[in-house]
C-alpha cells in the first residue's frame, strides 16, 4: 500500500448489505407501488434503471445500484406522465427508509463485530452512499452498527455524487486523515472512481451485482466481501 491506512470508507447497499438480497423484494414492492395492478408497466420500469421485474436482478449499471434516488426519479418520470421527478424521488427515498430489519442482508454474519475490530486497531470507519443520509442511518441502527461510524454521507448530504471526489474528501476532513490513508470499499465503478477521484486506495467487494472483471481495472484489489477486509489490512479481528 502506498501510505499508512488509518481510516476506512464504506459504500452501503452491495458493500456492508447484500445488495441483491437487501434490495430485490423493495424494488418490486417500489415498481409495484408506482404501477398498481399493471405488470407491463412494472416490467418497463424495471428495465429503464436496470432491474429485471421477472427475475430480481440487477444490471451492475443500473442506477439503482450506483445512482442516487433523484436520478432513479428523472428516469422514471419519462415513463410516467403526469408525477413528477421530485414527488417520486421523495417516494423512492420513503420506500427504502422503510426497509425492515427482516429485510436487510449484512454482507457479514457479525457487521458489528467486525467494524468493532477495525476500530479497536485505530481506523476511522465512514459510509458514503448514494442511498439518503436519513435511510443510511436508519439501516445501520437496524442492525446495530450506526455508532460504529465516526461519518455518514449520503446522496443529499452535500458533498456530491461518486464517482466524484467529494464524500472522501468530505470523510478525510472529517476524521483527520490524509485521502492516501483512505480505504474506499465497494461494489461499484462509482465506489472505486471516487476513491481513484480522491488518492484514496480502491478496494472492490463482490456482494454488489458487478462481477470481479467490472471492478478490476478501476481496484487496487477486489475481495469476495468485507469479512475479507481484515486479512487485507493485515488487521486482526477476534
Amino acid at each position: 500500500m502506498r501510505a499508512t491506512i488509518r481510516a476506512v470508507l464504506f459504500d452501503k447497499d452491495g458493500t456492508l448489505f447484500d445488495f441483491s438480497a437487501t434490495w430485490r423484494g423493495a424494488a418490486r414492492r417500489f415498481l409495484e407501488m408506482l404501477a398498481p395492478g399493471d405488470p407491463a408497466l412494472q416490467r418497463r420500469l424495471g428495465a429503464s434503471v436496470g432491474f429485471d421485474a421477472d427475475t430480481g436482478r440487477f444490471a451492475p449499471n443500473s442506477p439503482l445500484v450506483a445512482g442516487a434516488a433523484s436520478e432513479v426519479a428523472e428516469t422514471l418520470e419519462r415513463l410516467l406522465p403526469g408525477r413528477a421527478a421530485a414527488a417520486l424521488e421523495a417516494a423512492a427515498n420513503a420506500a427504502a427508509e422503510g426497509i425492515g430489519l427482516s429485510t436487510l442482508t449484512p454482507a457479514t454474519d457479525d457487521l458489528p463485530g467486525l467494524l468493532d475490530g477495525l476500530r479497536a486497531r485505530g481506523l476511522a470507519l465512514g459510509v458514503a452512499t448514494h442511498d439518503s443520509e436519513a435511510a443510511a442511518r436508519a439501516h445501520l441502527g437496524a442492525v446495530g452498527a450506526l455508532d460504529r461510524f465516526a461519518f455518514i454521507a449520503g446522496y443529499d448530504s452535500g458533498h456530491g455524487l461518486k464517482p466524484g471526489p467529494g464524500m472522501v474528501l468530505a470523510f478525510a476532513e472529517a476524521v483527520g486523515v490524509a485521502p492516501a490513508e483512505i480505504v474506499m470499499v465497494g461494489d461499484s465503478a462509482h465506489d472505486l472512481g471516487a476513491a481513484r477521484a480522491a488518492g484514496a486506495v480502491a478496494v472492490g467487494v463482490l456482494t454488489g451485482p458487478a462481477a470481479p472483471e467490472d471492478l478490476a481495472p478501476l481496484a487496487d484489489a477486489v475481495l469476495a466481501s468485507i469479512a475479507d477486509l481484515p486479512a487485507f489490512l493485515g488487521v486482526k479481528v477476534s
